[in-house]
């Protein structure tokens, strides 16, 4: 796995499968470099609380990520997780069966 730092990255997921969930929105987009490298990158805005909320969801999100997108991920793509409110008060099942239920669908959408 390989992190997304640039805002390019960001955007150019933006155009790729989404699949809204209540704690988050996750954006999937196959780069189409022959790479299997799944890479993660997570996003949570200003209007969601301060610098402590916002980080506090990040690290629940890379949690998150290192255990499910190595299972559940598709390969060679950018996956981008956008942080909602509920995130903070999610419990870590709830969103582990969220984002195996985000994967599911983004994984059906790209088999169409």
């Amino acid at each position: 796995m390989r992190g997304l730092r640039i805002r390019s990255e960001f955007l150019a997921a933006n155009s790729g499968k989404r699949a809204a969930m209540p704690a988050f929105v996750l954006l999937v987009r196959p780069r189409g470099d022959g790479d299997a490298t799944l890479g993660m990158g997570f996003t949570v805005t200003k209007k969601i609380g301060n610098a402590v909320v916002r980080n506090r969801i990040k690290r629940r999100f890379r949690a998150l990520a290192r255990t499910l997108y190595p299972i559940e991920g598709v390969a060679g793509a950018d996956h981008i997780l956008i942080g909602r409110s509920a995130a903070l008060t999610r419990d870590h099942a709830g969103l582990v069966q969220d984002l195996t239920k985000a994967l599911g669908r983004i994984r059906r959408d790209l088999a169409k």
